[in-house]
């Protein structure tokens, strides 16, 4: 039990802090104006959760056939990634926000659908395989789901009141900051077993 609660509170943790400022967050907004907050709060948790199962299995796998230094150290450096790619930051292309924009279909299915694909290959799913190869498969999917869906309601809720305007720069910076702790520390933890 202490393993899969390891599992749970360290995945929603790294991926709440993965979604601030993702372009998820900006679909969940879009969609939000145009679908009630309920549905597309169902249509995001079904998506993110088919996704982190895929996610995890490929982790959980890979976990099981590398050895766990090796392992410790790609992930602290793809955390670091993560980092940079957070700076970066993310938009909706004009083609993803006509199609948020137009969706007529049932609110769940077009949101599921949307984020379903905007997910795949994106640094949540990278962070979560990352992170099913060093815990519990079923804590790291449930948290991972939990942690997207919280952080993409919060969005919904903070960007209804305050008229969209979030402080981009204060999260970007701050994600990142976590982003590269948590990097360090895997890659101090490799090289501690690889020595």
């Amino acid at each position: 039990m202490e393993g899969f609660l390891v599992a749970l509170a360290v995945s929603f943790g790294v991926i709440f802090v993965a979604e601030l400022g993702d372009k998820s967050q900006l679909m969940a907004l879009t969609f939000a104006t145009r679908f009630r907050t309920v549905p597309v709060l169902i249509g995001i948790t079904v998506a993110t959760a088919v996704v982190h199962l895929v996610s995890v299995a490929i982790g959980y796998g890979l976990g099981a056939t590398l050895p766990t230094g090796w392992i410790s150290l790609v992930a602290g450096l793809a955390f670091l990634g993560f980092g940079a790619w957070t700076l970066r930051g993310d938009t909706l292309t004009e083609e993803e926000k006509r199609k948020a924009e137009r969706s007529t279909k049932s609110a769940v299915f077009a949101v599921g659908v949307a984020f379903f694909l905007a997910e795949l290959g994106d640094k949540t799913m990278l962070a979560t395989i990352t992170l099913a190869t060093q815990y519990g498969w079923f804590g790291t999917w449930i948290g991972s789901t939990i942690g997207m869906v919280a952080a993409d309601a919060l969005a919904i809720l903070v960007g209804r009141m305050l008229g969209r305007r979030l402080p981009e720069k204060t999260i970007k910076y701050g994600a990142a900051i976590l982003f590269a702790i948590c990097g360090l520390w895997l890659i101090l933890d490799a090289v501690d077993q690889l020595t």
